[in-house]
């Protein structure tokens, strides 16, 4: 059955990636919201499935970004209607301000590849069913946040303990990026490649180049959670 699939994307840069060719494969509709635009908020009843997108702005940057307050509530009003949502890098954030979760600095940026971990509860989830142990993944973030109430914690890196998370059944939070494609990355690394500094847990633009050939795999395991998740 087609399901009506909506996005919210903040930054013409952090786009659906593999999400987009995973939803053009499965026939499903595709309707956005993008935030650096004029934007209208669909309503509840035109969406099946709400996606919601990495940026490079932080949860409470509302100063700066006033539209945050109505995508809160947006979100808030989708996970009260039972809605399906994932939510990626600032997309889990979001979702883990909204039901009451601090979102705050982490003490080391993560950007490039690096290895998250299955927690135990992760390696019992059905979501994450055949995954690994650990594996790589692509990071972009300099924030994270706690483990709201109710919610199931899947996975964790280094330095980074807070990295997947489920709520119920239908709301899931990641904060790596399992959808990064050739074409999204390259489009990451040109639209904020000013964070590429020297620190210990971000990678250089050669490095992250060249360890793209990660993105076939990670791209496997977004198209499995898509799979589980929009049933």
């Amino acid at each position: 059955m087609p399901f009506k699939i909506h996005c919210f994307q903040q930054a013409p840069f952090e786009g659906l990636g593999y999400i987009k060719d995973w939803i053009d494969k499965k026939g499903h509709s595709l309707e956005y919201t993008r935030f650096y635009r004029d934007y209208e908020l669909p309503s509840i009843d035109d969406y099946d499935c709400l996606v919601i997108m990495g940026g490079p702005m932080g949860v409470n940057d509302e100063d700066k970004h006033p539209w945050l307050a109505d995508e809160k509530k947006a979100i808030k009003e989708a996970i009260e209607n039972n809605k399906k949502v994932l939510g990626i890098c600032l997309g889990s954030q979001l979702i883990a301000s909204v039901l009451d979760g601090r979102v705050y600095k982490n003490p080391e940026t993560e950007i490039g590849w690096f290895d998250v971990t299955l927690t135990p509860k992760g390696q019992k989830e059905p979501l994450l069913d055949s995954f690994p142990s650990t594996f790589k993944v692509f990071q972009w973030h300099g924030d994270t946040f706690e483990l709201p109430e109710g919610t199931r914690h899947l996975a964790e890196s280094e330095v980074c303990q807070n990295q997947a998370f489920i709520y119920g059944e239908n709301v899931v939070g990641l904060q790596f990026h399992f959808e990064v494609t050739h074409d999204s990355l390259d489009q990451m690394l040109d639209g904020a490649d000013d964070e590429l500094i020297d620190a210990p847990f971000i990678q250089s633009k050669d490095d992250i180049q060249k360890n793209s050939h990660y993105i076939n795999e990670t791209n496997q395991k977004m198209h499995l959670i898509l799979d589980r998740l929009i049933k």
